[in-house]
């Protein structure tokens, strides 16, 4: 009888020691997760329990607010960016240097009237022909009056800007090409001050570069203007009259 007993007695014993570890583990499970507490918390409540509490939903990706490009194309769009640049800081130091020369060009048009690859140096009815390409003379002297506009004759590459370019005192030279053909023309004697372009910059037919003067070997006002096609001198008169538009 006193076996049986015991036996009981430890049987309920063991009851209670689980009844005494499962149902505070049970009661810490099922209680419900307060909404505002933070993921930190939760796991250092229950490690047993992950709770991850998020508004996020799924959005489509929009491709407009990215861009993917090769490493070529950065480079060319660095480069683009670069000549940009350039091109405005050489119009700002011409623009700069008419200004301090003290002249004011915001009376004269931009661009030469006409169209085409050809554009006259000098707005047509300006000047007087003077003497041509002969006995030691490579250009062409269109006489004016001082301040007249001069604009470039071609588009291309300004190779030459400088306020002391040899016999021609201020003078340009524009690079380009014409009806397949490497066209190189000579601006000199401009009045000081009053370039408005640069060496590298990129120029076009008919834009203003400076105005007539008697700058370097001159001994009256007018633009001594120079045509080379292929290194070889050209009649500047003639060609103007079958190439302008």
């Amino acid at each position: 009888m006193i076996a049986p007993m015991r036996s009981i007695a430890i049987f309920g014993a063991v009851g209670a020691l689980v009844a005494a570890v499962a149902l505070p583990a049970y009661a810490a499970s099922s209680t419900p997760v307060d909404a505002t507490a933070t993921l930190q918390q939760v796991a250092a409540d229950d490690a047993q329990s992950l709770v991850v509490a998020s508004q996020a939903t799924s959005a489509p990706l929009d491709r407009s607010t990215y861009s993917a490009t090769t490493p070529e194309e950065i480079e060319q769009k660095k480069a683009e960016e670069a000549a940009e640049a350039a091109a405005a800081a050489a119009a700002a130091a011409a623009s700069s240097s008419a200004a301090s020369a003290g002249v004011d060009m915001s009376g004269y048009a931009m661009t030469a009237p006409g169209s085409g690859e050809v554009r006259y140096p000098l707005p047509p009815g300006s000047y007087t022909e003077g003497r041509t390409v002969g006995g030691g003379h490579d250009g062409a002297d269109m006489l004016a009056p001082a301040g007249t506009p001069i604009y470039a004759a071609t588009s291309g590459v300004v190779r030459v800007s400088s306020e002391s370019y040899y016999g021609y005192g201020v003078g340009v030279v524009i690079d380009g090409v014409v009806g397949g053909q490497s066209v190189s023309t000579v601006y000199g004697h401009m009045t000081n001050g009053t370039r408005q372009v640069s060496a590298g910059q990129t120029v076009q037919a008919g834009q203003l570069i400076g105005l007539v003067g008697s700058t370097g070997r001159s001994t009256a006002n007018h633009l001594h203007f120079e045509v080379q096609i292929g290194g070889g001198l050209y009649e500047p008169y003639a060609w103007l009259a079958a190439n302008a538009g």
